[in-house]
């Protein structure tokens, strides 16, 4: 008995031994695992956060460089107007608040009232005067609101700091819409205090708001290391982990760190189940054949625990690809719609420049007319006087005008309209041919010479045709509008084929102001709210050369003038790829 005793006692301290060792093993290894996908959870709610917060930077960035707001900086006018567009902005962005600032702290549009005050004294605005994008958190207002701010510079033509476009964003609701169960993150600022969390009570202690965040200082908290790994014991209430991961992430973007705690109580279980199962295996082979069906029992209840979890893990995979699915739709959605509003704002672009070709065109027309109803008089005069050979010369020339006022007619019904069809091969010397015709009216009412150096034959290129059309149709016009009241008016247009085929319109007007902003939407140095100054010309046709697979810039000529370059990919059929 003594024997049989100390031989199990010697079973049970090995057994002991090696469950020991063999749970330290598997906990290392599960605390990586869990490091892993914990690192993963962090990194996901912080490109979450990031991601709601740009785009409130985006629409400070963009709504910043509006006329609107330059013409109520330069004491122009058009308060009014810029609170409409910042309420407009506010309610499709839900931000909590914009304001227009001039560069000594005046506001002088804001989207509400609720607004907090002392904008000019913020970090943010002072980046923003500097010619740089502000950001910065903090609270305002009476309810002492936790707020992130974006301010975005206001550049005046001369290039010089006009004011700036504060965007307040309320992380009540950015918390609220990148809230998820697992893990707990939060995110502390320089000073070390919780200014974002999914768990509200890593946020607010018993009588204050804005607690600082957790460390090894907090009585509350133990650290420990865990093959390299940080982990804590914590007493920080019923809805957090007692035992944690430790996990850290600089995000220098938004100027705070993330910080989560992942549970570990997964792996410790994980870790007790394989030091469970290496002490039966021992007790297996040292056991009495008495305790072979305790032991069954115990690896059968063990394996419907694994299996159990990996139907739970199934399951959660199955939901988070359905929701990728979702949100890949979603995304091809939005892109369509993105490429409808573009053709959207293209055609009307077109429409707008038919109008105002509109009287050119009219004269264009009026004049064939007048000549074909003088030469049928004469006609008929002729055949009066048996004279049918010059009746018959009248006619001819009613022909030949006929023609003339169906080409005009052509051009201007392809130029209208809206094409769908993908690209292919286009002529680039018709293109220009057809554009040129439609602003002759215009250019000979200005007295504009034009010189044009075309090849005798066709040049393909890969395009659309109704598209490379209203591309060369704008730049012609804005060459026209450049040159008005100048005495010497010149419009060069020349066509070389090689490689790349490269188009080069050029004029006598005073030149591009500001080439680096010459693409910009919304910029542009004609009259404010004049039809011809929208600002969406070249925008539109740097969209259209950029989707030919081509490139257009514009530059400053030595002599004078300005010049555009528009090149393109020449037409390659299977015969001439092969």
């Amino acid at each position: 008995m003594s024997s049989r005793s100390a031989i199990i006692t010697a079973m049970l301290a090995l057994v002991l031994a090696v469950g020991i060792g063999v749970w330290r093993l598997g906990y290392v290894q599960a605390v990586g695992q869990v490091a892993q996908r914990g690192q993963a959870d962090l990194a996901l709610a912080s490109d979450r956060l990031i991601a709601q917060l740009r785009r409130y930077q985006e629409a400070a960035v963009l709504i910043a460089g509006h006329p609107v707001l330059g013409q109520l900086a330069r004491g122009e006018g058009g308060a009014v107007q810029a609170t409409d567009l910042l309420i407009s902005v506010s309610d499709k962005t839900s931000a909590l608040g914009l304001a227009f600032v001039a560069p000594d702290g005046t506001v002088l549009a804001q989207s509400s009232p609720a607004v907090p005050g002392g904008l000019g004294q913020i970090e943010a605005f002072g980046r923003a005067m500097d010619g740089a994008l502000g950001s910065g958190h903090g609270r305002a207002g009476p309810e002492r609101q936790r707020v992130f701010y974006y301010a975005a510079p206001s550049y005046a033509a001369d290039g010089h700091v006009q004011g700036a476009l504060i965007v307040i964003a309320d992380l009540e609701t950015v918390e609220f819409n990148w809230r998820i169960p697992q893990p707990a993150v939060y995110f502390a600022d320089a000073g070390g205090q919780v200014f974002i969390s999914n768990r509200p009570e890593l946020r607010r202690r018993p009588g204050i708001d804005g607690a600082p965040a957790p460390s090894v200082a907090d009585p509350a908290v133990a650290a420990h290391d865990v093959a390299g790994y940080e982990t804590w014991r914590l007493d920080l209430g019923p809805y957090l982990p007692t035992r944690a991961l430790h996990l850290v992430q600089d995000l220098p973007v938004i100027g705070m760190q993330g910080e989560a705690l992942v549970d570990l109580a997964p792996a410790r279980r994980i870790a007790m189940l394989q030091a469970s199962v290496a002490g039966a295996i021992l007790l297996f082979f040292g056991a009495l054949l008495v305790l072979a069906t305790e032991r069954r029992r115990t690896l059968a209840e063990a394996n419907a625990v694994l299996e159990a979890r990996v139907a739970a893990r199934t399951e959660a995979l199955s939901a988070a690809n359905t929701s990728l699915r979702h949100e890949v739709a979603e995304r091809l959605e939005a892109e369509a719609r993105l490429r409808r509003a573009q053709e959207e704002l293209v055609q009307a672009a077109k429409l707008s420049a038919l109008g105002r070709m509109s009287a050119g065109i009219s004269h264009e027309l009026n004049q064939p007319l007048m000549a074909i109803r003088q030469y049928a008089v004469n006609g008929a005069a002729f055949l009066g006087r048996d004279k049918p050979e010059r009746a018959g010369e009248n006619l001819g020339r009613i022909s030949d005008l006929a023609d003339r006022m169906a080409r005009i007619i052509r051009n201007l019904r392809a130029f209208a309209r809206n094409e769908s069809e993908p690209m292919g091969r286009v002529d680039m010397v018709a293109v220009l041919n057809s554009a040129l015709e439609l602003v002759a009216a215009r250019l000979d009412r200005d007295g504009i010479a034009v010189t044009c150096d075309l090849p005798d034959g066709p040049v393909w290129v890969r395009g659309g045709e109704v598209r490379l059309g209203q591309v060369v149709v704008n730049l012609i016009t804005n060459a026209a509008d450049a040159m008005t009241g100048r005495e010497d008016r010149r419009l060069g247009v020349t066509l070389d084929a090689g490689d790349r085929v490269r188009l080069a319109i050029s004029d006598t007007g005073p030149g591009i102001e500001d080439p680096a902003r010459l693409f910009e939407p919304f910029y542009t140095t004609k009259k404010v709210g004049a039809a011809e100054g929208l600002g969406l010309g070249l925008s539109i046709s740097y969209g259209l050369v950029q989707s030919f697979g081509g490139d257009i810039r514009g530059e400053n000529l030595a002599t004078g003038g300005a010049r555009f370059t528009v090149e393109l990919t020449p037409w390659q059929d299977e015969a001439q790829a092969a």
